[in-house]
């Protein structure tokens, strides 16, 4: 079957297409035919060897968390109604980018009828990732939110999960087509956050007092800035490090800011949740209530191109390789 490696850490040229023996499917597996292989940023990061929260997978390895399909084989102890049915399926860390993934029976989700396997991909991690934060932070109606990243894959879910509750939303990101997405989400004001005036663009929005809630998916630079216009009884909720590290915000700052940091261990309780926020996400969808924006997709020999889109930022909402 076709695969794609990562042969040495490095950029994506490190990503490269090859050749390997059909997975069979072990005590207690399935083998599901790959459709779809989603990625996140963070996979790029430990393509790179860089990133501070997973060991370095052993080299050569095959990228890829997530698949959707539909299963071609079970193994023994499976249901053999499985055979055929659309799935998503988490493949641990590493094993995506394959035309073929043994996943284990356990880590099976049925994709509802009615949606796209890329929607439901685009859905599944980075939907309930959105979903788990917004309960966990709370959103509020006529308050001030201002999501960070707000163009790509999570920030574009938390603009419309805002918007739906009633929030009024800023969205900040980089660049006129990732704003010009926002405002088509929802967004009531956008600010490029690469103009040094943006957090001052902030302030004048929300009238002087700042955002009443902050969802920082860039850290760095970015989200020490966007803490320092965080409302005085507001909330600072922390996922993600696009910027390069995560915002740590010490607890006395924050009690003299007079702000709930919500901090990036957060995700780290998300996992027994992930099924039930991505079915609310799904039917959701379904219902028109929320869309997911695939920005790009490409065949699976291109990843190295995929991976390269989203770390130069010109991504926008989810990357998909399709097979």
């Amino acid at each position: 079957m076709r695969v794609v490696r990562v042969v040495r850490f490095g950029g994506p040229e490190v990503l490269v297409a090859g050749e390997a023996p059909d997975p069979v499917a072990g005590q207690g597996q399935v083998v599901v035919d790959v459709a779809v292989a989603g990625m996140t940023f963070v996979e790029t990061r430990i393509r790179q060897g860089t990133d501070p929260w997973h060991a370095k997978p052993r080299l050569p390895y095959i990228p890829g968390g997530l698949v959707a399909g539909r299963v071609g084989a079970v193994g023994a102890g499976v249901d053999p109604r499985w055979r055929g049915r659309r799935v998503l399926a988490g493949t641990g860390e590493t094993g995506g980018f394959a035309e073929r993934a043994a996943v284990a029976q356990r880590d099976l989700f049925r994709v509802p009828d009615g949606l796209g396997l890329p929607e439901a991909t685009a859905l599944y991690s980075d939907g309930a990732t959105a979903q788990g934060l917004a309960e966990r932070a709370g959103l509020h109606p006529g308050e001030w939110v201002l999501v960070e990243a707000a163009a790509g894959g999570v920030g574009s879910l938390l603009v419309q999960l805002a918007r739906a509750a009633g929030a009024r939303v800023i969205a900040a990101a980089r660049g006129g087509r990732k704003l010009a997405l926002a405002r088509e989400l929802g967004a009531e004001v956008t600010v490029d956050y690469t103009a040094p005036d943006w957090t001052a663009r902030v302030r004048e929005a929300t009238g002087g007092t700042g955002a009443d809630l902050v969802f920082d998916g860039v850290g760095g630079r970015i989200g020490r800035e966007a803490f320092a216009v965080t409302a005085r009884g507001g909330r600072f909720s922390v996922h993600g490090a696009a910027g390069g590290e995560a915002t740590v915000i010490d607890p006395d700052e924050a009690r003299r800011h007079g702000v709930e940091v919500i901090g990036i261990e957060q995700l780290y309780g998300f996992g027994p949740h992930t099924g039930r926020w991505a079915r609310r996400m799904m039917a959701r969808a379904a219902a028109g209530e929320i869309r997911p924006v695939i920005g790009q997709t490409f065949p699976l020999h291109h990843a190295a191109a995929a991976h390269a889109a989203m770390e130069d930022r010109t991504a926008l909402g989810k990357t998909l390789l399709l097979l």
